[in-house]
């Protein structure tokens, strides 16, 4: 059952409607994604290889409700979030956003040290452009 404000019209009650639909299907896929930790391996492979396993975060999800950007980090609780709609993307885009993500953690801003940090990732560039295609910028 789902409650709508009195007043709308068929057509916005079809539109409120689809909305919720959709936000609920795009939270059981974040969901579904998350139960096969992937992102959780992605992030401790590329720690390794780029960071000397020193970087920390309690936890790295994908989620549903980021419509304008890739990614986000809270370094000060180690929190990192992926938008669900990067895991449609290639694997080397999905690591690029994961790296992006990972470099937050040491460094908060996109200063020249964030980004050489990032561009240690050799497909750096080439996500970028991907995303820059798609639509989304860092």
């Amino acid at each position: 059952m789902v409650r709508l404000p009195a007043g709308l019209s068929q057509a916005e009650e079809r539109q409120w409607v689809h909305r919720m639909v959709t936000r609920l299907t795009e939270r059981e896929r974040a969901e579904r994604l998350n139960a096969r930790r992937g992102l959780q391996a992605t992030a401790e492979r590329l720690n390794e290889k780029y960071f000397g396993g020193r970087l920390r975060w309690d936890s790295i999800r994908f989620v549903a409700n980021q419509r304008d950007r890739f990614g986000s980090c809270t370094p000060e609780d180690g929190t990192i979030r992926i938008s669900h709609r990067v895991a449609e993307y290639p694997a080397w885009v999905r690591e690029y956003v994961v790296m992006h993500e990972l470099a937050h953690l040491e460094v908060p801003s996109h200063s020249p040290r964030f980004w050489r940090l990032v561009d240690r990732y050799p497909l750096a560039e080439r996500a970028r452009g991907f995303l820059i295609a798609k639509g989304w910028e860092d």
